[in-house]
C-alpha cells in the first residue's frame, strides 16, 4: 500500500512559480514511477508530467514542456513538479499517482493505483 500526499499548492500571479511537493509513505517508493496529473474546473483529469523510478527519465504533457520540471527525491520518498511562468490556465487541483505495475512512464489514469488528495492551483491573471 502506498499513500502519497501532495502540499506546495496556493494562490499566485500569472508568471509566478510554484514548487508542489508528494510525499510518499512506504518503502516502494524507489522503485516507482511517479505522475502528476491535474484537474482543472469542469474538465477531465489530464496527464502533466512523469518520472521514472530512478528519475533519469521524464515525460512532460505538451503544455508542460519548457515551463514544468518534475523531479525526485528517493531518500526523503518525496517527488517533485517545478511550475514555472503559470499561466491562468494552469489553474487546477494537482494531484501525484503512482501505477500498480512496475511500469514507468505511463500518461493514463486508467494505469494509476495510488492517488493523493491533489493540492489546488490557482494562477490569477
Amino acid at each position: 500500500q502506498v499513500q502519497l500526499v501532495e502540499s506546495g499548492g496556493g494562490v499566485v500571479q500569472a508568471g509566478g512559480s510554484l514548487r508542489l511537493s508528494c510525499e510518499a509513505s512506504g518503502r516502494t517508493f524507489s522503485i516507482r514511477g511517479m505522475d502528476w496529473f491535474r484537474q482543472a474546473p469542469g474538465k477531465e483529469r489530464e496527464f502533466v508530467a512523469a518520472i521514472s523510478a530512478s528519475g533519469e527519465r521524464t515525460l512532460y504533457a505538451d503544455s508542460a514542456k519548457g515551463r514544468f520540471t518534475i523531479s525526485r527525491d528517493n531518500v526523503k520518498n518525496t517527488l517533485y513538479l517545478q511550475m514555472d511562468t503559470l499561466q491562468p490556465e494552469d489553474t487546477a487541483v494537482y494531484t501525484c499517482a503512482t501505477p500498480g505495475s512496475l511500469y514507468t512512464l505511463l500518461t493514463s489514469t486508467r494505469d494509476m493505483s495510488y492517488w493523493g488528495k491533489g493540492t489546488l492551483v490557482t494562477v490569477s491573471s
